[in-house]
């Protein structure tokens, strides 16, 4: 489904809002611990934009979660809400989290990594699933094949 553009969204306080305007690159669950943990879910949902659609357009994140050289998880500094992540050595694509925008319903997720920490009840119906992260060269075939699936 596409993304009605612009999309704007916040976090649950409403102190930090964002704008997309392109369209994703590709939706996805992650089943990682580490997801869980920083979701309080079975998976974490992200949706991979250009980075060049996207933008903070109030207030300012800091950064939480695993605190590690190449991760960095965006948060809102007041209510903490996990809203983004950026990749160190990455900078054409940003990791939003859908459900920052008021009507999430197009955030399906295409596909699902980390399948082999999967909670038993962390069914997603996702169309590709990956036991750990796809390999860098699989990235353009699976974004090709989600701007299909999504018209």
């Amino acid at each position: 489904m596409l993304v009605p553009l612009p999309l704007e969204g916040s976090c649950r306080c409403g102190r930090v809002k964002v704008r997309v305007t392109k369209q994703p690159l590709i939706t996805c669950a992650c089943h990682c611990h580490g997801c869980q943990k920083m979701s309080a879910s079975a998976f974490s949902l992200t949706t991979m934009f250009p980075s060049d659609g996207f933008e903070v357009i109030e207030g300012e994140t800091v950064i939480g979660g695993m605190r590690g050289p190449r991760l960095l998880h965006n948060h809102c500094p007041w209510c903490l809400s996990w809203m983004f992540t950026r990749i160190a050595d990455r900078d054409d694509f940003v990791n939003v989290r859908p459900t920052m925008f008021d009507n999430p319903v197009w955030a399906h997720p295409y596909m699902e990594t980390m399948v082999s920490e999967r909670l038993p009840f962390g069914e997603t119906g996702a169309v590709e699933s990956f036991d750990a992260f796809p390999e860098a060269e699989d990235y353009e075939r699976l974004m090709a094949a989600y701007r299909a699936w999504a018209g």
